[in-house]
């Protein structure tokens, strides 16, 4: 049987695909985990999983459109540039405020 095996590098991250291994049952597929993914302390925890106890999930449907979750249906340019002019907005307030304050220091 081919087993998954994931693993947490430290604690409070997230586990991540380590590899696949072949066991005859459970007992031996941890054996083989904690030997291969476990022996120089490279993991603070491991899960290991019959392959076919994974399932996958193909169909996602975005009923709220939410298409910022895409990378090609996030347009960072036109954010970026709204960004930008705010900035040039903001710097251009900035520089009248000290024109300001420096009138009113010489008087």
């Amino acid at each position: 049987m081919i087993y998954e095996v994931f693993r947490q590098e430290r604690k409070g991250q997230a586990f991540q695909h380590a590899g696949s291994l072949e066991a005859p049952n459970d007992a031996f597929a941890e054996e083989y985990a904690r030997e291969f993914y476990g022996r120089r302390q490279e993991s603070e925890a491991l899960w290991v999983v019959p392959r076919t106890e994974i399932h996958e999930i193909e169909d996602f449907v975005d009923e709220l459109e939410r298409n910022y979750h895409r990378v090609d249906g996030y347009s960072l340019k036109v954010k970026l540039k709204e960004a930008r002019e705010r900035a040039g907005i903001a710097a251009e307030n900035t520089a009248r405020l000290r024109g300001a304050f420096s009138a009113e220091e010489d008087r």
